[in-house]
């Protein structure tokens, strides 16, 4: 029994607990990502390319025989990939960006003046007895 309640703290630690919810809203938020790109980006950059598809390309290393399919190096998917990944890095980079600058309006409100130090404060109090003795 102590395992199960050891496996339950671990579980329900509040970490654990957002790194799944953080896991799960960037798998769904990489879906809505890629078919943007599949979908809305490059059909327009495929048409100004002359109506190339990335997909597409390939290199065929083993022509096709009667019994066996081709052996290809499709070079385009990786192309598409990159692609969608460096996108994906800039929404999610603009993301961050956004959150990281209203926390700095947040931590921008002024704080107290810093306390003066023990050398301040001595020669405060040796400025003052010398404009008392003039």
């Amino acid at each position: 029994m102590g395992l199960v309640k050891e496996f339950k703290d671990f579980a329900m630690k509040g970490n654990v607990v957002d790194l799944a919810v953080g896991v799960i809203i960037g798998g769904a938020f990489g879906k809505i990502v890629a078919s943007f790109v599949n979908d809305v980006l490059m059909p327009p950059i495929g048409v100004l390319l002359g109506g190339l598809d990335f997909k597409d390309f390939k290199s065929t290393l083993i022509a096709a025989t009667a019994d066996k399919p081709a052996v290809t190096l499709n070079y385009g998917m990786f192309i598409q990939n990159v692609i969608d990944f460096l996108i994906i890095a800039a929404v999610i980079f603009l993301f961050i960006k956004a959150i990281n600058a209203t926390k700095k309006k947040e931590e921008a409100a002024p704080s107290a003046p810093p306390a003066p130090g023990k050398e301040e404060v001595l020669l405060t109090e040796i400025r003052d007895i010398l404009k008392e003795k003039k």
